[in-house]
């Protein structure tokens, strides 16, 4: 019995072994049929994604004017880039096993950007800088960004969850002005009451900044270096993404000038990067934070960013889940995503060592595409 037990677990340790990573210069494709799916479900399940292109302009600034104009003052006030067509990868136990448009074309990413934003506080979480997600913001910055009663009782989960109801100004940006309710006037969005945080979620890029701002104060140097220093140079992505501010998001720190970044494009700026490099970060969460023989994030964070918040249990830690008002019907309640602007997604399923990056696809669209992939199977 003893030799058979040997057996199995050397069996079992060569299966670990064997498990696929691409490396910075090569990732291998394997066969859809050969890695369980029905091809011509899955080759109708990319042809939904070429047929259903996000209707928007392609000169995002004409897109991202038109969809934001009701807001009071609303500016380009960081970079844009015109896009490009639909485009997409998916990916099964770490092979390529279908792909669409140009995977390699730098994008704008949008709020997808707010999941990478994520990943730095998780960094930070596991080095210590942070103790816990529940601790007072203002412990952290107390440079009266977070001064007062409301803003002085937000923690880094409210801020996560997009639950703080944070109030003021940042880089010229008042946190009314973003997406207010379009039932209401100037004076009901400038003296709404606040919400007690944790008890209203509502999609605020001023408040996402804040976060970043917060962060970059932690960390001391700036976020996009965290992030390829800490993920994407170990994850082997390529040399071609950029993560952006705006023109005013510039502070001094530590003697040295540096650019807060934006977590999404609303006014332009926020990430700019390839689908396959999307894919990449992807399958760095699918393998729980693990690529090759190195936990590059704790594997504690990856369930942590699934913590739905209490006002939306479609939200996580700046990670949508397939939960709540939300949810895809027909697709496993695990999966997760990333959602950005203009039909920018990566699904997670880590059951199933699964990824589906997709750009540009019209964003109401999403759910049938994914649920097309899972019938695949």
């Amino acid at each position: 019995m003893k030799p058979l037990i040997l057996a199995l677990l050397l069996f079992l340790g060569t299966c670990v072994r064997a498990q696929y990573y691409p490396t910075p210069t090569d990732w291998a494709e394997r066969a859809a049929a050969e890695a369980g799916f029905q091809t011509a479900a899955l080759d109708s399940a990319v042809q939904f994604a070429l047929d259903h292109e996000y209707s928007g302009a392609r000169d995002l600034r004409l897109a991202i004017l038109n969809a934001f104009s009701r807001e009071p003052g609303h500016t380009l006030r960081g970079p844009t880039k015109e896009r490009g067509g639909p485009a997409g990868l998916i990916i099964k136990d770490g092979y390529i096993v279908a792909r669409w448009g140009d995977t390699e074309r730098v994008d704008m990413t949008f709020s997808v950007t707010k999941s990478y934003l994520s990943t730095t506080a998780g960094l930070a979480l596991d080095d210590g800088l942070i103790e816990s997600v529940h601790d007072s913001v203002s412990r952290y910055v107390w440079d009266g960004t977070f001064s007062g009663n409301h803003n002085g009782g937000i923690t880094w989960e409210h801020l996560l969850q997009q639950t703080s109801d944070w109030s003021g100004t940042l880089f010229g940006l008042e946190d009314w002005t973003d997406r207010p309710d379009p039932a209401g006037s100037y004076d009901d969005w400038k003296n709404r009451e606040l919400h007690a945080p944790s008890t209203h979620y509502k999609y605020n890029d001023v408040r996402v900044n804040v976060l970043a701002y917060s962060l970059l104060q932690v960390w001391r140097q700036p976020l996009p270096r965290v992030l390829k220093e800490r993920i994407m140079d170990p994850i082997g992505a390529s040399t071609t993404w950029r993560w952006y501010g705006y023109d005013d998001s510039w502070v001094d720190l530590d003697g040295l000038h540096m650019q807060s970044v934006s977590g999404g494009g609303h006014h332009g700026g926020g990430l700019f990067i390839s689908t396959v490099d999307h894919a990449r970060l992807g399958l760095l969460f699918a393998r729980r934070g693990r690529w090759n023989d190195r936990q590059l994030i704790s594997e504690g964070w990856v369930d942590q960013i699934r913590t739905p918040a209490a006002a939306n249990a479609s939200y996580g830690y700046m990670w949508w889940l397939n939960a709540g008002e939300r949810r895809w019907d027909g697709v496993p309640d695990h999966v997760y995503y990333a959602a950005g602007f203009g039909g920018n997604f990566i699904v997670v399923d880590e059951e199933r060592d699964l990824v589906i990056v997709t750009r540009w696809l019209e964003p109401g669209e999403i759910g049938e595409l994914v649920r097309r992939v899972y019938a695949a199977f």
